[in-house]
Order: structure tokens, then sequence, then C-alpha cells
């Protein structure tokens, strides 16, 4: 049976997959973007998408429903003042005006715990809407 990371306040939990899904994003950079959902029944965290290696931030914009809750993680590349490349990795908590009251709770109580689960995260922006998300302003962080 795949291990679950449990989250103590919420009972909610985060499986093994999405950790090492996480942890192959930001050391094999083979995911651009990596969306996770909320399961209510069966109150685990799974993935919703994987954006391949040649994906880039609209592909996951387009990909977050405009009426439900996401997290999303999202490897982003620069190049700094100094012309050195790097990159950041992005944690996204995403709850479109649009979604349930309950979802909205449910994804703001269960931050936290998968924010743990998930180590090496630089910057987190909460989003909803796209605009309070947009290349600008993930762009305005890293600098």
């Amino acid at each position: 049976m795949a291990m679950a990371f449990k989250m103590a306040t919420t009972g909610i939990r985060v499986t093994d997959e999405c950790k090492s899904s996480f942890m192959e994003m930001k050391w094999k950079k083979v995911h651009r973007y990596i969306v996770f959902k909320i399961d209510e029944i069966s109150k685990l965290v799974t993935i919703d998408k994987v954006g391949g290696a040649g994906e880039g931030y609209d592909d996951l914009a387009a990909s977050l429903p405009y009426d439900d809750c996401r997290y999303a993680v999202l490897d982003f590349d620069f190049v700094t003042v100094d012309n050195c490349r790097k990159s950041k990795i992005f944690f996204i908590a995403w709850a479109p005006v649009a979604s349930r009251i309950r979802a909205k709770i449910l994804y703001a109580t269960s931050k936290a715990g998968l924010r743990r689960v998930l180590d090496g995260i630089s910057y987190e922006v909460q989003a909803t809407d796209p605009t309070e998300m947009g290349l600008e302003v993930i762009r305005d962080r890293v600098k």
C-alpha cells in the first residue's frame, strides 16, 4: 500500500506519489509544474496534472479550474541581473472566487501540511483570480 503523509489538523493525507513527483521536479527537472487536488472522499492530496519539461507558466495557469481550488508548484527559470540562470520553486494556493466555501476552507487549513511535505519551496503565492498569480507577480518575487 502506498504511504501517505498525514496532516494532523485536517486529517488530510498527502500520497507518496505527490512527494516523489515533487522531488523529480526539484532534482531531475523532469516536470515544469505539478497541480495537486484534495479528494474530499478519500481525504488524500493527489496529483491532478503534471506539466512536462517543455511546458511553461501559461500551461499551468490554463490547467487550474475556474471554479475549484487547487495547489500547484512551479519550477520557474529566470536570469539574474548578473546574467546567471537560476530557478526557484513557487507554491501556488489557488482558491478562485467561484469555488465552494467548503473547498476554500479545506484547502486553506490543509496548506501548511502539504508545504511541510514539499521541502524546497522558495516562494508562496495565494490567488483568487489569474491576475494575483500572473507571470509579472512571479517575476517580481524573484528580483
